[in-house]
């Protein structure tokens, strides 16, 4: 499946849930509670299946880390093979992917541009320059920017206008040095998730 470039207020109001967790989308939603299209709702003729219930659960979570379905499954995979909650290894592993953590921690705007700043390599992992967005980080990591005026800049833009993102228990961000501290693994009940893990564990299972 190709990756969505259309409007992402279409997909919050298909699903009826903010999975890009954007303010301006929660307004979207007050405003407009209802699927896209011309003629407004569509009344249910029948009840969802199961199948149909998996489904929209994983396109939610895959969708909201900015994923193909072929990198959700490789993902999914890889959570299997790991001891413990297939559910919560998964959403563990999307955590800790590095563009992940450069949005969640502030660098960024949203995941998108967190993902072009790694992506051009304006990043470092423990002095080493990485340009995978999928890098998976580790406790005892440190990501810092590249001595980059122009990205410095906008970095620190995005850390002063979104503090709400850089207080988090399993991280620490040094506003002043640029610079992120992976302390531990995120536990499941600090993810804010916007699907149901088990039913995505359920679609792939079958």
């Amino acid at each position: 499946m190709a990756k969505f470039t259309g409007p992402k207020g279409k997909i919050v109001r298909r699903f009826g849930v903010n999975i890009f967790g954007n303010p301006k989308y929660d307004e979207l939603l007050q405003r407009r509670n209802q699927a896209p299209g011309q003629h407004g709702p569509k009344p249910r003729r029948h009840k969802s299946s199961d199948y149909a219930l998996q489904l929209i659960e994983k396109q939610k979570l895959r969708l909201s880390y900015g994923m193909l379905e072929k990198q959700f499954r490789r993902v999914f995979h890889k959570a299997q093979q790991i001891t413990g909650v297939t559910g919560d290894n998964l959403l563990i592993l999307l955590e800790t992917r590095l563009d992940n953590l450069i949005f969640r921690a502030g660098f960024s705007h949203s995941l998108a541009q967190a993902r072009q700043l790694v992506n051009h390599g304006h990043l470092r992992v423990n002095e080493r320059r990485v340009d995978i967005a999928s890098y998976q980080v580790k406790p005892g990591d440190s990501i810092s920017v590249r001595e980059n005026e122009k990205t410095s800049t906008l970095i620190a833009g995005c850390l002063k206008e979104r503090r709400r993102f850089a207080v988090n228990p399993w991280f620490e961000v040094e506003p002043e040095t640029l610079q992120i501290r992976v302390k531990r693994l995120p536990l499941r009940d600090e993810i804010q998730s916007p699907a149901l893990e088990n039913l995505i564990v359920e679609y792939y299972s079958k």
